[in-house]
């Protein structure tokens, strides 16, 4: 992949219609990769992309309206996406004060919203960007058996609600310690891997039972507590299970069944002990943080081979830095590090682009490079699962979000 060579930035005009990025290795994560390749953005959106023959594909002439970034010597690709994080709701650098993850007075807060709670003036998001992610899967923690809905955001603005692609997106529950450190340890249901367990399915039981009535026009009023499960009762949005051990793993999937419900296997520590099992349930699974220490019981199995052996199972695969269990930027670095361990590296990238993509619902958004996708795009100067590569340029929505110093804005438009 080399080093990045030559990468200027050219302006035409304040009434500019297009945007032009050319000559980089286009590796759109939909199938095809162009050594030299050009994507044209226009109102955000990729309008057109493929290999460029003998030239430029398009004319460069004066009052065309057209923005041109050269990026020869660089890899472009799909901006990245961590699937699984708690950025601007635990935020860095606040203490309690930025804390808004677990709700600890109650095992069973469905109806909480991470979208509430996500600050996006928090570093992390900042960070984020710069090293290339474009997009995040935000929600609570894992104290709680049932902790509220996640929302899958953008990583660049100010305002939440603008920055939002789905909302909710997944429901948070949880299995194995936290659940049982938090209440067993106050003395409070559930203290052990049945009790939670047995909460989970009352509590899907008696969603069903709203739901029913609710169709039969038997209620005399909605359910503020209930309602927030229609969707993953209807299978728009999935369960999104934190599980670590193998029993924890096999229990969420027993449960899914008997609901038939959506479900995603968030950490999935053990899963390549049981990989098989994993692969015929049908369930994806988010795995990490792995570059974290094993601090708890339930991780002591985690390693960076787990997402590669599920990978190699069948498995649809996304890598997680639950940020900030570990830091956001280092979503790549992971991602390199489970190439290391025995992962197929086309495979890795695609564990942090277009597969987290479709396990979140957002894949007819973004995760590829392909016509009608938001142009959100990464710049990097080499292989971005080696340590000392870096994002020159992230363009999120076709603008540019973050650009590195030495990427350049000439304002002379002579070079057209």
């Amino acid at each position: 992949t080399g080093h990045l060579n030559h990468f200027t930035f050219y302006r035409k005009g304040k009434d500019t219609e297009m945007l032009y990025i050319i000559g980089g290795r286009v590796l759109t994560m939909s199938g095809e990769i162009w050594e030299k390749g050009y994507i044209c953005i226009e109102e955000g959106k990729i309008k057109d992309l493929g290999a460029m023959k003998n030239g430029a594909p398009f004319p460069l002439q004066s009052g065309s309206g057209m923005e041109v970034i050269n990026a020869s010597g660089s890899i472009v690709m799909p901006g990245l996406i961590e699937a699984h994080c708690h950025m601007g709701i635990t935020e860095e650098k606040k203490g309690m004060e930025g804390d808004d993850c677990n709700e600890t007075v109650d095992p069973i807060t469905p109806y909480l919203r991470a979208i509430d709670a996500i600050n996006p003036m928090d570093a992390a998001f900042d960070d984020a960007v710069r090293a290339g992610i474009t997009g995040a899967m935000i929600g609570p923690g894992s104290a709680n058996v049932v902790g509220g809905s996640f929302a899958f955001v953008k990583t660049h603005g100010r305002n939440i609600d603008k920055l939002v692609i789905k909302n909710p997106a997944a429901m948070k529950v949880a299995f194995g310690e936290n659940p049982k450190v938090n209440y067993g340890g106050q003395g409070k249901s559930p203290a052990t891997r049945m009790a939670i367990a047995a909460m989970l399915r009352e509590e899907l039981f008696k969603a069903f039972q709203y739901r029913e009535k609710k169709k039969k026009g038997d209620l005399k009023e909605p359910d503020f507590k209930y309602e927030c499960w229609l969707p993953v009762l209807e299978g728009e949005i999935p369960l999104k299970a934190h599980v670590h051990r193998a029993d924890d793993i096999l229990t969420a999937i027993r449960i899914a069944r008997e609901y038939r419900l959506k479900m995603t296997l968030d950490h999935c520590s053990e899963g390549h002990l049981i990989a098989r099992e994993v692969a015929e349930s049908g369930f994806p699974a988010i795995v990490g943080p792995d570059l974290a220490s094993r601090n708890k019981i339930e991780v002591q199995n985690m390693a960076f081979k787990t997402v590669g052996i599920l990978n190699k199972a069948g498995v649809k695969t996304a890598i997680t830095t639950d940020h900030p269990v570990s830091l956001i930027q280092s979503l790549p670095i992971c991602a390199g590090m489970a190439a290391k361990a025995g992962m197929e590296e086309m495979e890795a990238l695609k564990s942090i682009t277009i597969y987290p993509a479709q396990i979140c619902g957002v894949d007819h958004r973004i995760g590829s490079l392909e016509k009608g996708k938001d142009a959100d795009i990464v710049i990097f100067n080499g292989n971005p699962l080696e340590v000392a590569t870096k994002a020159m340029c992230t363009l999120i929505n076709g603008e540019i979000a973050y650009a590195d110093q030495s990427f350049s804005l000439p304002t002379s438009q002579k070079q057209l």
